[in-house]
């Protein structure tokens, strides 16, 4: 399995009532894939998993595969903080197509170093499919060390990281720990070239919902070893990032991909809408970077 360059973390579309909006969702993923996306990352943080029932949650999965026709990856978000329910997530994952899953560190229980390990373990164990530990300190609370990364790396079916911990020693340790046949991929836009500087492969990115294609021209720049052209849309895109993150996310994301015509810029409590201010510095933002006219 080949997961490189940018893939996006997709918002998930919804009405101003709060429901899915699925057309808006189907034309979302098609535009995606027409822009260069390398992959897509069904309900993860970004498609807001936390507040979508079982069902909504499976759905999405369902019409991100359907739509991506095996084009690109799809990688389904199927964390948990209870093992047996993503266990049952990834197991959907793996019977509606999806070519991996990606599993968050268990939030709130806070479990140990040993209690990461047995619960990726386990979930390895159930299901046969590729899983994509998400390690992400700033919303689980846990940090899952590269040495227990290491242990896990072991496993046929773990087959790597998405880093948010915005640490650049990360990828050096994890790469000693785990190999370099081992997927690492940025969580964090901001350090997506540094990242793959440090043995990374690619970013999971927030960016790419609005941007997908510079973001991905900037990982195709760097493979190419056009490093001046992929610093300087780095450059360009780097007060995108400050503005899409300068409230939780994803807030600032799903005003931007609205004022691009994708769906309305709602996110269910307890997410509030965006301050005014903030808008405005998004709208600011994609008018600087020639991504709104």
């Amino acid at each position: 399995m080949l997961l490189q360059g940018s893939l996006t973390a997709l918002i998930t579309p919804m009405r101003a009532d709060g429901s899915l909006d699925e057309e808006a969702f189907r034309r979302f993923v098609e535009w995606q894939v027409a822009e260069g996306t390398e992959g897509l990352v069904p309900v993860g943080t970004t498609g807001e998993s936390p507040t979508l029932s079982h069902e909504e949650h499976r759905r999405v999965v369902e019409i991100c595969i359907e739509v991506a026709r095996g084009r690109v990856p799809v990688v389904a978000g199927a964390g948990s903080n209870s093992t047996a329910e993503a266990i049952a997530l990834t197991r959907h994952a793996k019977e509606a197509g999806a070519d991996a899953a990606l599993v968050v560190t268990p939030y709130y229980n806070k479990p140990t170093q040993e209690g990461m390990f047995l619960h990726f373990s386990a979930i390895a164990d159930a299901v046969d499919l590729p899983v994509i530990i998400y390690n992400i300190p700033p919303r689980s609370v846990v940090d899952m060390s590269p040495e227990t990364m290491g242990r896990l790396a072991r496993h046929p079916n773990i087959a790597g990281v998405k880093d948010a911990t915005a640490n650049l020693a990360r990828p050096l340790h994890q790469r000693r720990e785990c190999g370099e046949g081992f997927i690492q991929l940025s969580g964090e836009d901001h350090t997506a070239l540094a990242f793959m500087a440090a043995g990374g492969h690619g970013c999971i990115s927030v960016t790419s919902n609005v941007a997908p294609r510079l973001c991905a021209e900037m990982h195709r720049a760097w493979r190419e070893g056009r490093l001046a052209d992929a610093m300087a849309i780095q450059d360009r895109l780097v007060p995108v990032h400050d503005a899409l993150f300068s409230e939780t996310s994803p807030g600032p994301v799903k005003h931007a991909a609205s004022l691009l015509g994708h769906g309305t810029a709602h996110c269910r409590l307890p997410l509030a809408p965006i301050a005014p201010a903030t808008a405005a510095r998004v709208e600011s933002a994609l008018r600087g970077a020639g991504l709104l006219n």
